[in-house]
């Protein structure tokens, strides 16, 4: 199996950020994995090393894998406007990207997981793609066979952030994405232009 299931606070501490969300594990180990902890000595990176990590850094804070990282910035590199926003864009209008940021599940793969099993509904419609790339004006809702799921409502309850792109009904269960996000809009720590320059060597 291609995806990475091992633990996600070994990967949080390679970057130095708690990329997966909150994580008490993190905070008490927040330097790098590996036997020598923090008393390895690292040299200054490499510029090849600095673009391969945030990459890298963009691939796990998504749930990406590489073919489709790449064909994502291809398809960026063809539309109009800054690749590296366009990339970002196209990464935050993935279905589990929003139906995390919805708070309809507590992190990305869980919203994956919701996404697949045919919890959610696009437009009405039951569908089980993560990577469909949701649209302007696109309602994104909660079967309503689902909408006790435990996982739904908790998440709803401990829901904290609040995106101006997207606007939420909570008698429904559903949202909207009312507008693709502005750079600004989107709260990632990603530098973008890195991961341009390293595809397009």
């Amino acid at each position: 199996m291609a995806r990475y299931t091992g633990p996600k606070t070994k990967i949080a501490r390679k970057f130095g950020e708690p990329i997966f969300g909150d994580d008490k594990s993190f905070e008490k180990k927040n330097y790098p994995p590996g036997q020598h902890g923090n008393n390895r000595r690292r040299g200054k990176k490499s510029e090849y090393a600095t673009q391969l990590m945030e990459k890298q850094k963009a691939k796990h804070t998504y749930g990406i894998l590489e073919k489709q990282f790449r064909n994502m910035y291809e398809k960026a590199n063809r539309l109009q406007g800054i690749t590296g926003e366009v990339l970002l864009q196209m990464c935050e209008c993935r279905l589990d990207n929003v139906v995390f940021r919805l708070g309809l599940a507590p992190t990305r793969s869980a919203a994956r997981q919701l996404v697949s099993h045919k919890h959610i509904v696009v437009n009405g419609s039951i569908l089980n793609v993560p990577s469909y790339q949701v649209k302007e004006n696109d309602i994104i809702g909660v079967r309503e066979k689902s909408k006790s799921l435990l996982v739904i409502t908790e998440s709803l309850q401990n829901k904290k952030n609040v995106y101006e792109w997207l606007s939420w009904n909570s008698e429904k269960k559903e949202g909207t994405l009312v507008n693709v996000p502005e750079r600004t809009q989107i709260p990632e720590n990603i530098n973008e232009q890195f991961i341009v320059e390293l595809y397009s060597k």
